[in-house]
């Protein structure tokens, strides 16, 4: 097992294939003429699988694969299938869009989760905030999924101003599908303009559901990110995650592999280190892996602690989202 300094083993490893979007959401990507990584700078199909062997030979039970959007890579469906062999939960985050073009790969993969990343139920909105026209794909491709009994889940920013008034809307969509809507706090990245001010924390969004809904806490699962509600005579779900108001640092067990093979042990985290560097040069990472998880901080990456309408945000050391792979 992978453990830090405070005991939390860590058995869950995400992996970004790619930093590369057919979207453009500012929060996550600010610039329009972003500088994507060349491909040789991105880990290979036979990279990605022999790092990924190694953690699951460590104790790591699930793997995430996000991006960017991680199918927008012509070698997706090459690394959803060899990682469809390891014998761990493997999920994936996406936004949605090409979710038609892989079904095959994803069924033939045994994933049975998918997260997708939607901010807004308005076509308008979607437009201003992704900067594509592309709504009514992602829509239709949730319908998809759900259509052959794959777990959605839908991952949703919530930024006061620009989409608080949609919550309701959102819970809407659980009465009759078996969906959980996840509302996550709007944190800070290198370049995404973040302000204390725009965050909508867990307590407002729970008032929010309150006004119309009584809803019911479920039991948390182990390592769970997030708190789980549901409401009587809805199908679906909805959970938060107070990454910014009530950090649960605490039980974390994640890694995350960046697409350029850098391995940092928290989202939050100033260092990172390079494992696929070590690994063309025919050196042990083993070693490394253990060195970054046990050099990782209590909570937060180290950066930042208390009320987090203090934190500066310039003065964070980070990538942008992007880059990281959330």
């Amino acid at each position: 097992m992978i453990k830090d300094t405070f005991g939390r083993v860590h058995d869950y490893l995400r992996i970004s294939l790619t930093d590369n979007c057919n979207l453009r959401c500012f929060y996550c990507m600010p610039e329009e003429k972003y500088a994507f990584a060349p491909a040789s700078k991105l880990m290979q199909v036979d990279e990605i699988e022999t790092i990924a062997k190694l953690f699951v030979a460590n104790g790591v039970k699930k793997i995430r694969l996000t991006g960017g959007e991680p199918l927008v890579r012509k070698d997706a469906p090459k690394i959803i299938e060899s990682l469809g062999k390891l014998g761990v939960e493997l999920a994936i985050t996406t936004n949605g869009i090409r979710v038609h073009e892989m079904l095959d790969e994803l069924l033939g993969a045994n994933i049975r989760a998918i997260n997708i990343s939607l901010d807004t139920l308005q076509a308008d909105k979607f437009l201003k905030i992704t900067r594509r026209d592309l709504y009514h794909q992602v829509r239709s491709n949730i319908e998809l999924l759900l259509q052959h009994d794959i777990r959605v889940k839908i991952n949703v920013v919530v930024m006061k101003g620009l989409n608080d008034n949609e919550i309701l809307d959102f819970i809407a969509l659980t009465k009759h599908n078996n969906i959980e809507v996840r509302f996550i706090e709007f944190m800070p990245f290198s370049g995404n303009q973040w302000t204390s001010n725009q965050v909508f924390t867990s307590h407002e969004i729970l008032l929010e559901v309150a006004s119309a809904y009584d809803a019911i806490p479920l039991e948390s699962e182990p390592n769970d990110t997030s708190k789980r509600y549901m409401i009587p005579g809805h199908s679906g779900s909805f959970a938060v995650i107070s990454t910014m108001s009530a950090p649960f640092c605490e039980t974390c067990n994640r890694m995350r592999l960046t697409a350029d093979g850098k391995l940092k042990n928290c989202l939050f985290s100033k260092s990172e280190t390079d494992l696929l560097g070590a690994l063309r040069k025919g050196e042990a990472i083993l070693p490394l892996i253990e060195e970054t998880i046990l050099a990782k901080a209590k909570a937060l990456g180290g950066q930042f602690s208390g009320v987090f309408e203090n934190i500066d945000a310039s003065k964070l050391e980070n990538r942008s989202m992007i880059t990281i792979g959330g």
